[in-house]
């Protein structure tokens, strides 16, 4: 079966490549009967991956359990497992059958298996390599052939380390490893989600699917997603189920999940957590103004050069001094509060790029030039975002709605930013 077909049989959502190589491999070893061990956080799908491997394998016509390791009392899981006879321990009445004899000939998932105590993980390698095991309270030696596909969210060689985990259970159950990644390492494939849960969702509660805007897709792509699928599932339901709106914007997304615009950008004081991620989107887009604004002047400057008779001494130095000035640029878009010192205040020192001497020298006289006025521009970020917001609204001819579009804001927040600012449209 093919890596497509598995895809749409299973309900798969993605195409990372990350993703795909998981998903080659189960497919590759399910013919087998090795022990698998898959590895991934909690909330990335692993037990569709135990799935995909039980249904393609020859033993898919028999049982098939999930068992979660985590879940189970360390006083029990013995009994639970291998079972137990009558008598074994107080309230035992009667005997039971373990999982590893009701599953015979089929497969069982052990979830969480860094969780399983240390006696069990005992019984567990001698059932891996020889089918054996005894019931709690018994002498009599069972055989079981039952494939085993373990998983786990911790580092099982730190739990070695520390004790908790057999070594030799580790290499037995790690003969094929799947790697499945988290929802951050795959951001191709977040909005591809997001639109199967909006459909999903949209005919469980019969209400239109869901949409996100613009500003709103890129927030969700950006977000690390530490609950990975499962967190998503959940926002994209709750949405579902309480927005009153079809569109989801940034506002909106950002009201239902206020910790999804935590991203170590500059924060500009006394703004509360969405306003502030608003306005701190405004002052960056006149950033980035501002550089292409620094690439007119230095095309001006070189025009300059080429047509008033002025000369550069070593043409070397001034595209060092170019160089010099997209660093600046790259680290003020690296900007964090540690390094405010090193960007803010701070001149780059370009005599250590072999550029102390002048760059332009003027042959004409000086008596062709009138003297120029240097005149103090206001940093204020209001300044700026006040400008930023008339120069929008000039550009669309007073129309807010475009005007917020080009901000990357929303409509309403233009407003307030107008009425704030007392700007007249």
């Amino acid at each position: 079966m093919n890596l497509q077909s598995v895809k749409r049989r299973f309900g798969i959502i993605g195409n990372s490549e990350a993703l795909e190589r998981g998903l080659s491999t189960a497919i590759r070893v399910a013919s087998t009967d090795l022990s698998v061990l898959i590895q991934g956080e909690s909330g990335v799908g692993k037990e569709i991956f135990s799935r995909i491997i039980h249904d393609l394998s020859k033993r898919k016509h028999n049982n098939f359990i999930a068992i979660n390791c985590g879940a189970i009392p360390a006083g029990t899981i013995n009994s639970e497992l291998f079972g137990h006879e009558k008598g074994a321990f107080t309230g035992a009445t009667g005997e039971r059958k373990g999982y590893f004899e009701t599953v015979d000939k089929g497969t069982i998932f052990l979830d969480e298996i860094g969780e399983m105590p240390l006696d069990t993980q005992s019984y567990l390698l001698r059932i891996l390599e020889s089918g054996e095991y005894i019931k709690v309270g018994s002498s009599k030696v069972l055989k079981t052939n039952v494939r085993v596909i373990a998983a786990t969210n911790v580092s099982l060689q730190e739990h070695i380390k520390k004790g908790k985990f057999r070594e030799d259970l580790y290499y037995r159950l790690n003969t094929v490893p799947i790697f499945v990644p988290a929802l951050h390492e795959r951001k191709e494939d977040i909005y591809l989600l997001f639109r199967k849960f909006a459909s999903d969702f949209s005919e469980k509660y019969r209400r239109d699917s869901l949409e996100l805007d613009h500003q709103a897709r890129a927030i969700l792509e950006k977000y690390s997603w530490p609950g990975n699928i499962r967190e998503l599932k959940n926002l994209v339901e709750q949405m579902s189920v309480l927005s009153d709106e079809q569109l989801i914007d940034a506002e909106t997304l950002v009201g239902f999940m206020p910790n999804i615009v935590n991203r170590n950008l500059p924060s500009i004081p006394g703004s509360s957590t969405d306003q502030g991620f608003e306005e701190r989107e405004i002052l960056f887009k006149f950033l980035f103004e501002m550089k292409n604004d620094l690439n007119d002047l230095k095309s001006l400057v070189f025009e300059l050069i080429k047509s008033n008779d002025l000369s550069v001494p070593n043409i070397e130095q001034l595209k060092k001094v170019n160089a010099a000035s997209s660093n600046v640029m790259t680290r003020m878009n690296d900007y964090s509060d540690s390094d405010r010192g090193s960007y803010y205040g701070e001149s780059p020192n370009f005599e250590d790029e072999g550029t102390s001497s002048p760059i332009i020298i003027n042959h004409g006289d000086s008596h062709n030039y009138d003297h120029s006025e240097e005149v103090d521009e206001s940093l204020s970020l209001e300044s700026m975002e006040k400008d930023f917001i008339k120069k929008a609204l000039k550009k669309y001819k007073g129309r807010r709605k475009d005007a917020a579009d080009e901000l990357g804001i929303s409509e309403r927040t233009l407003y307030r930013k107008i009425k704030q600012y007392e700007i007249e449209e």
